[in-house]
């Protein structure tokens, strides 16, 4: 019983300083600060997102295929150049799509219905509402 309490008070300096070092080294090697993400950011990002796999979804279909390949685009090459485009060339895309007379309205009436799916979505993390069971409160 004696060793325990005479190694007590060096083993929690040592402690305290191995905490206080791992401490100080982890805050020197972020580079940005944690901050908070507002919702239109969050809102944006995945609008983006949903995009992005809707226009894949698209060009998915097998007659779209084909008709990408009769023009002499690679297949391979689709993906990539999807993955590549900005939100704002995508949402132009999008915009032309609702245009065009086979698709008028079907991208905005999905965006919308996402748009709200995702606030509802935020309004249940923030305990604001409490519509998903599977959405848990973050407070």
């Amino acid at each position: 019983m004696n060793a325990v309490m005479f190694w007590r008070r060096p083993l929690a300096v040592l402690l305290a300083l191995i905490m206080f070092a791992t401490t100080l080294t982890a805050a020197a090697s972020s580079q940005a600060p944690a901050g908070m993400v507002s919702t239109t950011e969050v809102l944006a990002a995945e609008q983006v997102r949903v995009d992005r796999d809707q226009l894949k979804s698209m060009l998915g279909n097998d007659e779209v295929k084909q008709k990408l390949a009769d023009l002499g685009v690679d297949p391979a090459q689709i993906e990539n150049r999807i993955n590549s485009l900005t939100a704002a060339e995508l949402a132009d895309f999008n915009q032309q799509l609702d245009e065009a007379p086979a698709a008028a309205g079907v991208g905005g009436a999905v965006g919308i219905i996402v748009f709200f799916l995702l606030v509802f979505i935020v309004t249940d993390m923030l305990c604001a509402t409490d519509i998903y069971s599977f959405v848990n409160c973050i407070n």
